[in-house]
């Protein structure tokens, strides 16, 4: 009988006896585990093979096989044959120690997403109650590979696995995406594979559509997007594994005794619903700043949880915490010292000691500690993956106590309004829910505000636990109110009520408006209201081609309510006329109606003082609107998709405004500046004028990524100043800040020259690590040499670890004269968290 044994003790043995095995196939008798014709022998247990029972071992050939039923040399051929199993029979795959690349890691065709698919996927599954079993109870032996990631053999953020079902179980696995991490084998150094690169990418690992998911004594190893079973509904991961950066774990999972490795800030995008929970976990900080858990929000809760850093660390729940968020936390260290989350920001914590609520998640009975995953993801159908209900119910009958229905959220809608005193009231309504998402019913709901909010709003609780809220604001202010809902048990829930004073009508003019020219260059509008309260009318100042406001075209606005009453001219005004629009307003009142007022004659050279020769915009009062038209002395903005782009089939959005003037986010929070709105935001300035020469750009850049890498991806995101720019024909040259495979905390800085719109590069590259927050940057054309230096007061110095990352960048090279002396920003990245404020901009002519 042909027989196959493998010795699962030591490197050695596995690799002398694959090597012996492959060449004869007579095995020696070994008893961890054997082939037979019909059945496998692990461990000395008979495993029958059949329709619902597959044996998968790498090394076999096909040739081998063919000689046996239901046994398969990869996953991939093995998933083309399974029958959907059910809790009581599933289908099991029980899976050899070998590396099984699910997606050929030496073929060079670049994944693409198949139609309706989200990610290019390299195995797709479709099996209810589907088990993989790795048979050795170290889940290193047992590898589920791929090695591609979002511009690194592939487009879009490849994902390994979707497994479609109810029920997946797998155990003593590995799940790999070794993009930008070495696969490192010992049992068979020779499957040891290096990584594409040392730039991190999204590379994902499962997707999963499924309830009632099990992973045990498994690994999930990738860095950005590690993706362990993505898009599962109730979920347990029991002592597994975890390696990640950024945007990667499940948020709607149970992780029990489980360890994990933190390369960076944020290891959850967000979580849902009931979110995540931690129980009895070792969790290792390798970021050596603030460590948050979610980027975009959402409740976590942490239980009996050990953090170890070797610098130190702040550990918040997220950068900036919403009012109403709040998460949970019990017994709790960071290097062995008690830890508190976000003490910043201590609202958004709640303690369970000698709560109720912990019950939920444990309890101890005869000195021992229980945690309590019957209760957690029993559901509606008594779920009990670890089978502890008997348990629980015994422990219930002899305590008195409610374990099996506790719940662990309490939820306020809506969480957020606006009120007016006076006309109206609004009414809060509480979901209490178990986990997984499920509602409970009956519990009484305590509804409070503090102190400070009293004068400005009145709560009438209802018994169903809802409240009705009459805001009573009679200051003259808007306030920000925030209520809080709790239950007995401890869980707290949150809403924030914005409550202004009635509103008044808005004002009238006692005197209307009129434009008044000075003589240092200005115009200054000048009207009265009939009111005592600060006035707040909006103004938004136009260029028109007659006095009669034919074809306006906005330049700057009012904002933060600050009348712009002054305009100052510039060489743009001349040969048009200036039109204002003024809707008056004051600190109680909505804008009323619109006047406008154009001033009677033509600008011309004599009514403008300013220097022609510089310019630096008014960010904070410029107009951000749409506007396409190409015109000397405008700012031509528009959101625009280069053709460099096109690979990654994305559409510019002019239905709204390119830009905005307002506070940026994470890199650039706390400050204010010109930020991208939409995905392909350009601006251009024409300057007034037929031949220019020499002429200098600046600025300063505070990108909101954090880490160096400057942009979401490295799908052709990048940010280009073009200078001596054609606007019109975009002809000219440019410096590109582009994101690449190459660094995930690094962009590259090279010069361009444009011709009509196509953009090629004209030096090397430099990479560099100074693209951070406070990013100083110029770019200047002087004697027929562009020239670009940027640097970063924070990171003065070049890197010794790295000699090819530069933390200051100069680079230069001659170019041919042209007569044009516009200027071009075009970023082609993702917005939000993938943006770049831009502050103190100037542009200089010589």
């Amino acid at each position: 009988m042909t027989s196959r044994f493998i010795q699962l003790l030591t490197p050695v043995f596995f690799f002398n006896i694959a090597v012996s095995f492959a060449q004869n196939h007579q095995g020696s008798l070994y008893k961890d585990l054997y082939l037979a014709k019909d059945h496998i022998s692990y461990k000395g247990k008979q495993i029958e093979l059949d329709e619902k029972t597959f044996f998968i071992d790498g090394q076999l050939t096909d040739k081998e096989v063919s000689k046996y039923n239901f046994v398969y040399n990869s996953l991939n051929e093995a998933s083309k044959h399974l029958t959907n199993g059910s809790e009581e029979e599933p289908m099991v795959l029980y899976i050899a120690p070998w590396v099984y690349w699910i997606d050929n890691p030496d073929d060079p065709e670049i994944r693409v997403p198949q139609e309706n698919q989200s990610a290019p996927i390299g195995l797709e599954i479709n099996c209810e109650w589907l088990k993989l079993v790795g048979l050795s109870n170290n889940p290193e032996h047992i590898v589920l590979a791929s090695n591609r990631g979002q511009t690194m053999g592939a487009k879009g953020n490849f994902t390994m696995l979707s497994i479609k079902g109810d029920g997946t179980y797998a155990e003593n696995i590995t799940f790999g995406n070794y993009c930008n991490i070495d696969l490192v084998y010992p049992l068979h150094p020779k499957l040891n594979r290096k990584k594409r690169s040392t730039a991190i990418v999204q590379a994902q690992l499962v997707f999963s559509n499924g309830d009632k998911v099990f992973v045990k004594n498994s690994r999930f190893v990738s860095r950005l997007n590690l993706a362990p079973f993505w898009g599962s509904r109730r979920t347990l991961f029991e002592g597994c594994h975890f390696e990640m950066t950024d945007d990667a774990l499940n948020g709607r999972a149970i992780y029990l005794d489980c360890t994990l490795d933190f390369y960076s800030s944020k290891p959850f995008y967000r979580t849902d619903g009931t979110g995540a929970v931690f129980l009895n976990c070792d969790i290792q900080i390798f970021n050596n700043d603030h460590q948050y858990f979610t980027k975009a929000g959402g409740q976590v809760a942490i239980i009996d949880t050990r953090f170890s850093s070797q610098d130190s660390v702040a550990i918040g729940w997220r950068d900036t915490p919403l009012l109403e968020a709040r998460n949970y936390q019990q017994n709790l260290s960071l290097n062995n010292e008690p830890l508190f989350i976000s003490e910043n920001n201590a609202f958004a914590t709640v303690e369970l000691d000698k709560t109720d609520v912990l019950k939920a998640y444990k309890f101890e009975y005869q000195n021992k500690v229980i945690y309590n995953t019957y209760n957690l993801l029993r559901g509606d159908d008594d779920w009990d993956p670890l089978q502890i209900k008997n348990s629980v119910e015994q422990i219930e009958n002899e305590t008195g106590n409610n374990y099996a229905l506790v719940a662990t959220q309490l939820t306020i809608k809506p969480t957020r309004s606006q009120l007016e005193t006076g006309k109206d009231s609004l009414m809060l309504h509480t979901s209490l829910n178990r986990f997984g998402n499920f509602d409970v019913k009956g519990s009484p709901i305590k509804w409070s505000i503090s102190e400070e909010f009293k004068p400005y709003i009145q709560l009438k609780p209802n018994r169903d636990g809802s409240c009705w809220i009459i805001p009573t604001n009679t200051e003259d202010t808007t306030k920000q109110v925030i209520i809080k809902a709790s239950t007995v048990s401890g869980l707290e829930a949150a809403t924030v009520i914005y409550v202004s004073p009635s509103i008044l009508p808005p004002p009238t003019f006692i005197k209307l408006p009129q434009i008044q020219k000075s003589s240092e260059g200005k115009l200054q509008v000048d009207y009265t209201l009939d009111t005592n309260y600060n006035d707040e009318s909006l103004i938004s100042w136009y260029r028109c081609e007659d006095s009669k406001g034919k074809n306006p075209i906005q330049i700057t606005v009012s904002r933060f309510n600050e009348p712009l009453k002054t305009y100052e001219l510039s060489e743009g005004d001349k040969g048009h006329y200036i039109m204002a629009k003024i809707a008056p307003k004051h600190l109680r009142s909505h804008a009323g109606n619109t006047e406008t007022i154009v001033y009677p004659e033509i600008i011309d050279s004599n009514d403008v003082k300013s220097t022609p020769k510089v310019l630096i915009p008014n960010f904070k009062n410029m107009s951000a609107e749409y506007q396409p038209k190409i015109i000397p002395g405008f700012w031509t903005l528009d959101s625009y998709a280069p053709t460099d782009t096109n690979a990654y089939e994305w559409e510019a959005n002019n239905r709204q405004a390119p830009w905005y003037f307002g506070e940026g986010v994470n890199g650039a929070k706390g400050l204010k500046g010109f930020v991208q709105n939409t995905k392909g935001a350009r601006m251009r300035y024409t300057p007034v004028g037929n031949i220019f020469g020499d002429m200098r750009i600046s600025f300063i850049a505070f990108p909101a990524k954090t880490a160096g890498q400057g942009f979401s991806s490295a799908k052709s995101q990048y940010m280009d100043i073009g200078i001596k720019m054609d606007t019109q024909n975009m002809t000219g040259y440019a410096l590109r800040i582009i994101r690449t495979t190459k660094y995930s905390d690094a962009v590259d800085f090279v010069l361009m020259t444009y011709e009509n719109g196509i953009a090629s590069a004209i030096s090397k590259p430099i990479s560099t690590a100074c693209f951070v927050s406070n990013c100083h940057i110029s770019i200047e054309v002087k004697d027929g040499n562009l020239i670009v230096n940027a640097e970063n007061p924070s990171r003065p110095h070049g890197s010794k670890e790295r000699p090819d990352v530069q933390n200051q960048v100069h680079l230069q090279t001659e170019i041919a004269a042209t007569k044009f002396g516009g200027i071009s920003i075009q970023h082609t990245g993702t917005v939000g968290s993938g943006a770049t404020l831009i502050k103190d901009l100037k542009i200089e002519w010589f």
